[in-house]
């Protein structure tokens, strides 16, 4: 099952605090608007996403379809089948995605340590 780019999405309390910091570590804006209260940072292929009062916990990210550069990928699991799979071995998912549809889509789902994994389709 390939679960496409990885990043980790945290919940900050400061957006600008939170770049600056993130900034000294050598990652540099690669997407988001510090205006609509978010920012991805980028450093190689390891991507941090900062949002401010979005939602309450850090939560893991996977992007099916894109590279860590948001280039899409010629061959990838649609977040569909990603689903299917998960339910098939078990996994309790919160937000499911609609079977009837192509394209875009999200799962989200929680570890046992309830850590929130969200899947996130943009293509």
């Amino acid at each position: 099952m390939k679960l496409g780019a990885f990043s980790i999405s945290l919940a900050v309390k400061d957006l600008n605090a939170s770049k600056e910091f993130y900034e000294k570590l050598g990652f540099e804006r690669f997407a988001g608007d510090i205006e609509r209260n978010y920012l991805i940072m980028k450093n190689g292929n390891s991507l941090v996403g900062l949002f401010q009062g979005m939602f309450e916990n850090n939560i893991l990210t996977f992007n099916p379809g894109w590279d860590e550069s948001a280039n899409k990928l010629e061959s990838f699991d649609d977040v569909r089948d990603i689903q299917k799979h998960l339910k098939d071995k078990g996994v309790e998912l919160q937000r499911e995605a609609d079977t009837s549809t192509t394209g875009p889509a999200s799962i989200v789902m929680t570890d046992p340590d309830g850590n929130h994994i969200l899947i996130d389709q943009h293509v």
